[in-house]
Formats: structure tokens, sequence, C-alpha cells
């Protein structure tokens, strides 16, 4: 019986957690599970905003950080990640102007980048190597936010519009609340 009340709680827990971005299309998932590496892929999700901007500037997800810092150090990569309308040059790259509260993803195609709206926004995934240093600040950010086309950092938001959401899956509430559950499973079971 306790261990169904607790399976209810902690999809209701999950339930909750994913509600707060359904009002807007996630394009893009944040995935933080492996230690020390960082994996973003794209959704089917629809842009919500037609834009274009320059693969040197890229997009830019607004309070990706919760503390202040500097950029990641991160290992090269090769990902897929690209815009839908863009074919991607295999070399996507992440950068954080020094305390910026967002997270900038540039370089993953060539010239101009565009979406449309109402169309897909992503397309392919990409994984960086981190420093221990960087991974770790990452843990402590916010679970989802805006993403802002042609912005590479909080100043350019007031120009760039928004096109959708991103999100780190699974949510770091619902780890939180799995691991109390388990622990009062399990403390119920002696």
């Amino acid at each position: 019986m306790a261990i169904n009340v607790t399976r209810v709680g902690l999809a209701a827990a999950a339930s909750l957690a994913t509600a707060s971005v359904a009002s807007a299309e996630v394009l893009l998932e944040i995935d933080l599970t492996v230690e020390n590496q960082l994996t973003i892929t794209a959704t089917d999700g629809l842009a919500s905003a037609s834009a274009s901007t320059g693969d040197f500037t890229g997009v830019y997800f607004d309070n990706f950080y919760s503390a202040a810092g500097a950029s990641p150090s991160t290992a090269p990569t090769v990902g897929t990640l690209t815009t839908f309308n863009n074919p991607a040059d295999g070399s996507p790259s992440i950068f954080r102007s020094f305390n910026d509260p967002g997270l900038n993803l540039w370089d993953f195609s060539s010239g101009t980048i565009t979406v449309t709206a109402g169309v897909q926004a992503f397309t392919g995934t990409a994984t960086w190597m981190l420093t221990a240093a960087a991974y770790d600040a990452m843990l402590l950010n916010n679970p989802t936010g805006d993403i802002y086309f042609g912005a590479d950092d909080v100043s350019d938001i007031g120009s760039a519009p928004v096109v959708g959401q991103w999100v780190i899956v699974p949510a770091p509430s619902t780890l939180g609340l799995a691991a109390l559950g388990l622990g009062a499973a399990m403390r119920r079971r002696r």
C-alpha cells in the first residue's frame, strides 16, 4: 500500500513538473544525467516565431544558470544539432558570457540560420564533454526557460524573439522526488 501511494505521489509530482512548460513548445531537451557531459537533443516542437540570424550569434537559453560563473570549459564535440531549415556543419559550440544567466548555442551551421513559425524548429543532437566545475555549475541550473533566436547573451534578448522553450530531462525536481520516495519506501519496508 505504501509503495502504491509513493508511486502515485511521484507520478503526480512528475505531471506538475512538466505542466509548467506545457504552455510553450519545448524545442530542445537538455540531458545532464551522464557525469561531466551535456547533451542537447531537438524535439519535434514547432517554432512560435519566424526569425533569422548569423550562425556566429546562434540561440540563447535564458536563465539556464542560477548562479554566477564563467563559460563552460568543453571538449570539442561533433553533433548533428541544427535548425530544421539549415544543414548541420558538425561542430556545434556552447558559450557563456562571464556571469551571464544564460547559455549560448552557436556555430552549428554555416551562414544565416532560420526558423519558421509553425514549423519544426530544430533537429539532431549534440554532446559536449565538460570539466567537473562546468558540469557542477549546470547541475544547479533552472529546469526550463525561453529560447531566444539571434542572441548570444542577456543583453541581446530585448531584440530577439522567443521561439520556444528548453527543458532539462529528467527534471531535477522529479529526480529529487523520486529519491525521496525511494528512501521512504525503503524505510517502510524495515
